[in-house]
């Protein structure tokens, strides 16, 4: 009987649908994997069609056609190289499953489908998937594996049959998306898991930008010890060879590479970089164009889509109202020149005036308000699509997710746009970010820009300018003050009660929540964004927008 078992983790970035595109990733992984000498290799949760597919697979077609790639990628295991472990739909009568795949002598040896279907947050698999039957483990080369889809390792059930059953390891493949911070609470249940067993864990897992979604990759071993014998590289595709061993009646893996997992603000920016990447290349985007004001929202999306992209597609436009500082177009002006970015200047001051004669005779008799401010917003953004339209490239939105908690945006206006890299990030994490990116060069980025946000940006006050001296404190609360408020009312889900009884002041709390209240139909109608947080507003969070319930006496 074999002792010895070498495993390749492959951290591969499918593109959804792109069915064709994905067997040849796991074909050149697999070359890989065969000149590294591995036995068997393992990719990610539904490799072959990629993850989540939502309701690309009610069609059959696309069903069929995984089936079929998977049927060749079947076929090339007759060569006697690596064995491989690939995910894709199972089609059992009327049944569809999200299954894992063991191929292997040019047949398909076994497969497993997935038995806890997620129906939280970002997920929906219950509504396209059927749960799988809990099963043993399978045979590979004279060692009992026991295989996980995913959630099948986040609950003991599975875990637990699979010990009872045989297994001599577990065996994980993923599409688990990046939320800051998440990789902690990934290893704690995996240490459950191999307390609860005695097994050893893999995780292994994907790393791509899927609309909202990113994934981070982060593939791990753990030992049955609970030792962490190999950790892969964070926002990475990567090949990894780990090599295991019987004791015991129990694999072991002998230790490998051990990647540092990133500070908690550099794998925001990271993750933030990938989402953008990957939208503009899978999407077919020629680059990007975005509004720079000179505020430190468009200089920090700015930074990113150049060390995501590179400069010489990321294109930036001034426009500039009566209202806009010379500080302003100085620093926008500045922030384009470190970036290394083409930035044009398109006053908006003629539409302005366009506008308001045509609804002077309709606004007559009336003080100017928001109404006015909103124009100015609508010219710009009427401009940046007009530009985005004539040369293909994709406009950039800048709001973050203070502003579109409390509705601090304008419709049509500054919400333009095809993707948002700040949408879940707050305004005090935006500083951070800025700070944190003047100071480090993000590994692999196409950018070789230092310290690329003047510190005027940063430092002074945030401003709309869109009537004189405005800043955003004259509308909203400290920024400090109203990020604390808008976590603990949408990623904590808290009353104003609970609020008002951390210290913070009731008034205030009581207008935040109004705000966040009210801006729920503007929400519906932004552009996705790169998910950082555990609520993020659209996949995460969906509040009806008719809606008459409170928990407020006032």
């Amino acid at each position: 009987m074999a002792e010895t078992l070498k495993i390749a983790l492959a951290q591969l970035n499918p593109h959804i649908g792109a069915v064709a595109a994905n067997l040849a990733g796991i074909r050149r992984a697999r070359a890989e994997a065969a000149r590294l000498g591995a036995d068997l290799l393992v990719t990610p949760e539904f490799s072959i069609g990629g993850y989540p597919p939502e309701d690309l697979v009610r069609k059959p077609a696309f069903v069929a056609a995984c089936e079929e790639a998977m049927q060749s990628l079947a076929a090339d295991t007759v060569d006697g190289g690596p064995g491989i472990l690939a995910g894709g739909p199972w089609r059992d009568g009327e049944k569809l499953y999200n299954a894992a795949f063991l191929l292997e002598g040019g047949t398909v040896l076994a497969h497993r489908a997935k038995h806890e279907l997620p129906n939280y947050g970002v997920f929906d698999d219950k509504r396209v998937f059927d749960a799988g039957p809990l099963a043993g483990p399978v045979s590979f080369h004279g060692f009992r594996l026991g295989l996980m889809v995913c959630e099948d390792w986040w609950l003991p059930a599975v875990a637990e049959t699979l010990a009872e059953s045989g297994a001599e390891m577990l065996l994980s493949v993923n599409g688990s998306p990046f939320e800051a911070g998440k990789q902690a609470q990934r290893i704690a249940l995996a240490v459950s898991r191999v307390v609860e067993t005695g097994l050893a864990f893999v995780f292994c897992a994907q790393v791509a930008g899927q609309d909202e979604l990113v994934f981070e990759g982060a593939s791990f071993v753990l030992n049955p010890d609970r030792s962490l014998a190999v950790q892969l590289p964070f926002f990475e595709e990567h090949l990894a060879l780990t090599v295991w061993h019987r004791r015991d009646g129990r694999l072991h893996c002998a230790p490998a590479e051990l990647a540092s997992e990133p500070p908690r603000i550099e794998q925001i920016y990271r993750s933030m970089m990938l989402g953008l990447a990957d939208y503009v290349r899978k999407n077919r985007f020629p680059g990007v164009i975005l509004g720079l004001s000179g505020g430190i929202d468009s200089a920090l999306s700015a930074a990113v889509a150049v060390d995501a992209l590179g400069a010489e597609r990321v294109r930036a436009v001034m426009l500039p109202s009566p209202y806009t500082s010379a500080e302003s177009l100085e620093d926008a002006i500045e922030c384009a020149r470190r970036l290394g970015i083409r930035c044009d200047s398109v006053p908006i001051t003629p539409a302005m005036q366009a506008f308001q004669g045509m609804l002077a005779p309709l606004f007559d008799g009336r003080q100017a308000d928001a109404t006015e401010e909103n124009i100015q917003a609508r010219a710009r953004g009427i401009t940046l699509m007009a530009l985005s339209n004539k040369f293909g490239d994709m406009l950039l939105t800048t709001g973050n997710k203070s502003e579109m908690s409390v509705g601090y945006a304008t419709l049509y206006g500054d919400m333009c746009g095809g993707y948002s890299v700040l949408k879940d990030v707050y305004k005090t994490t935006i500083f951070a970010l800025a700070r944190w990116r003047n100071e480090h060069l993000p590994p692999h980025a196409a950018s070789p820009a230092h310290s690329p946000i003047p510190e005027r940006i940063i430092t002074k006050p945030p401003s709309a300018e869109l009537k004189p001296n405005q800043t955003d404190q004259d509308t909203l609360p400290p920024y400090d003050v109203l990020d604390a408020i808008l976590e603990g009312l949408v990623e904590g889900e808290q009353s104003v009660d609970a609020l008002v009884a951390k210290g913070f002041d009731r008034p205030t709390v009581l207008r935040v929540w109004r705000m966040l209240d009210r801006a729920e139909y503007k929400r519906r109608q932004a552009p996705p964004g790169v998910k950082i947080t555990p609520r993020a507003f659209g996949r995460d969070r969906r509040y009806p927008i008719t809606n008459g319930f409170t928990d407020l006496i006032a």
